[in-house]
């Protein structure tokens, strides 16, 4: 996936535990733990403007992209071919 949830950081940061955030927030500490641990394939926004409150922070604090480099297989088959 290339987009990162920093949440650990933002954790460390704000002297915060999983289950401190997840009393403030009112999500489960499963699903705190899933979008920790960057399993999770979506967020609600609901779920983020809860995050941000509860960890004054903005979206970008949160979210970081990173780029990923394209398999093999996958670069063959949809790649420029110059011929």
């Amino acid at each position: 996936m290339s987009i990162r949830l920093n949440l650990d950081r933002l954790l460390v940061e704000r002297r915060l535990t999983l289950t401190e955030l997840a009393d403030r927030v009112g999500i489960s500490l499963v699903n705190l733990s899933i979008l920790k641990n960057n399993k999770a394939r979506a967020i609600r926004f609901t779920t983020l403007d809860a995050l941000c409150r509860a960890l004054q922070c903005q979206p970008a604090d949160l979210l970081e992209h990173v780029d990923e480099p394209t398999p093999p297989a996958a670069a063959a088959e949809g790649g420029d071919d110059p011929a």
